[in-house]
């Protein structure tokens, strides 16, 4: 495309002219959902990553805050080293190509999820989003996301017609889990925290990406993130001991004091809030920006969404919904 090009062109220019940088290679680093590319530059010393972030659909500002505000609290977010913000170009630290979704197995997943909750934790106690005035994930904005499932997945890639019926159920199901979502702790949350966005390291791993939408929202958001990742599942004991191991921890914090009980249902409705926002994103993705392959996420997606519906009895006719009307008129991969 000749906007692509004239950006990378514009990099070169930028890498060569002012920063007059002596790179060897220029090379794409990683696709985003979003509309932000990452280039790979080596030069003599090593390596850097070029983040381009087009200033008319990206702003930069809120990644160099969070960026400096993990860095600040002792987590691994990359080094900005040169900024142009007018043209929407970074210079970050090279983290490397393997994110923990390349490594984790059954085997694996014990070391990489033990380091990634402690880095989790890490965050929600010593980073106060309040005093950092970070954006509320409020009700408006939980309601949109929910509203990407209706709009993107079901209407527009399914093609379904919804009954009033249908919009009324839904219309209940988004005010239960909206509830859910504000009655929890409200901590820092990275909103995207996930096997994709957390790099394996040599040392202090891991690093820690794709933060710029950070909020302050539910406990239980990045957790479920993380535990019930859209790009890959682990059996429901092996969620569960994870869940309660790092309750276990939180108790030792008296204002996030509860029942383990009700951190469960927190996470499992929390949980179904971010997959049915997944799914509509997804949708958006094939049908708006072309990109196909997140087509193929949407079944293990669906099937957390259908699984949790089953666990709670105030979501058997949505469950129903999902079953009668919803999977019959799948278009995507099995």
């Amino acid at each position: 495309m000749p906007n692509t090009d004239s950006r990378l062109s514009a990099i070169k220019h930028w890498l060569t002219h002012t920063l007059e940088c002596n790179y060897t290679a220029i090379e794409p680093a990683s696709n985003d959902a979003s509309f932000r590319r990452y280039f790979r530059i080596v030069h003599p010393q090593g390596s850097r990553i070029v983040m381009d972030a087009p200033p008319e659909k990206e702003t930069l500002k809120p990644f160099i805050k969070i960026g400096q505000l993990l860095t600040r609290h002792g987590l691994q977010a990359p080094t900005i080293y040169f900024q142009n913000t007018r043209k929407g170009f970074l210079i970050l630290d090279d983290f490397g190509p393997t994110c923990y979704l390349d490594h984790l197995t059954p085997k694996t997943v014990d070391t990489l999820y033990k380091a990634a909750m402690h880095a989790l934790l890490k965050m929600q106690v010593n980073i106060n989003p309040t005093q950092n005035a970070l954006p509320v994930y409020n009700q408006s904005l939980l309601h949109q996301e929910l509203e990407l499932f209706r709009d993107w997945f079901l209407t527009q890639l399914l093609d379904i017609t919804l009954s009033p019926a249908i919009h009324r159920e839904l219309d209940r199901v988004w005010a239960l889990l909206i509830k859910s979502a504000l009655e929890q702790p409200q901590v820092f949350v990275h909103r995207d925290f996930h096997s994709r966005n957390l790099m394996i390291l040599e040392e202090h791993s891991p690093g820690i990406i794709d933060f710029q939408d950070a909020v302050q929202g539910p406990i239980t958001y990045d957790l479920v993130s993380l535990l019930r990742d859209c790009y890959i599942a682990w059996p429901k004991q092996q969620v569960l001991h994870w869940v309660t191991a790092y309750h276990r921890q939180l108790q030792h914090h008296p204002h996030w004091h509860c029942e383990l009980p009700q951190f469960i249902r927190w996470f499992d409705l929390m949980g179904l809030q971010r997959h049915l926002k997944a799914i509509g994103i997804f949708s958006r993705l094939k049908l708006r920006d072309h990109k196909e392959d997140y087509l193929n996420d949407i079944p293990r997606t669906l099937n957390y969404v259908i699984n949790i519906s089953n666990d709670y009895p105030e979501l058997a006719i949505f469950s129903q919904l999902l079953t009668n009307e919803i999977l019959p008129a799948k278009k995507f991969p099995s």
